[in-house]
């Protein structure tokens, strides 16, 4: 595994983002101006560097029901190495929905090895 001595403030903001399982907008909150509100064209491919080093995974909201019949949501599959170049330019995915509804949207998840990096 070549971990480096330290991640960067958003490599790292990343790694939050996917510890907590939270969708991808949520990284803005995570950072400092002008990173906050940088344009995805300058945020995506330092994700895509660590989907690559494979510590993260990008998978999209679904819905889910617990044994007990209650209503929640989790990750799906991860997206594929050519799914997320549209997904992540797409500036809706950096957003939060308006209509509060996650479903459909991306989230972050590290992946084993990802949980094993010092961030």
């Amino acid at each position: 595994m070549n971990i480096p001595k330290e991640l960067s403030i958003v490599e790292s903001a990343f790694m939050l983002n996917a510890f907590e399982i939270d969708i991808l907008p949520g990284v803005r909150g995570d950072l400092d101006e002008p990173l906050a509100s940088a344009p995805p064209g300058d945020l995506a491919p330092i994700l895509l560097s660590l989907v690559e080093r494979g510590w993260i995974e990008v998978c999209r909201v679904i819905p889910w029901t617990s044994p007990d019949g209650r209503s929640g949501f989790q990750p799906s599959t991860p997206l594929t190495r050519e799914e997320l170049p549209d997904a992540l330019t797409d500036a809706g995915s950096w957003e939060y929905p308006e209509s509060g509804d996650w479903i459909g949207h991306l989230t972050l998840t590290l992946t084993q090895e990802g949980r094993q990096i010092p961030w």
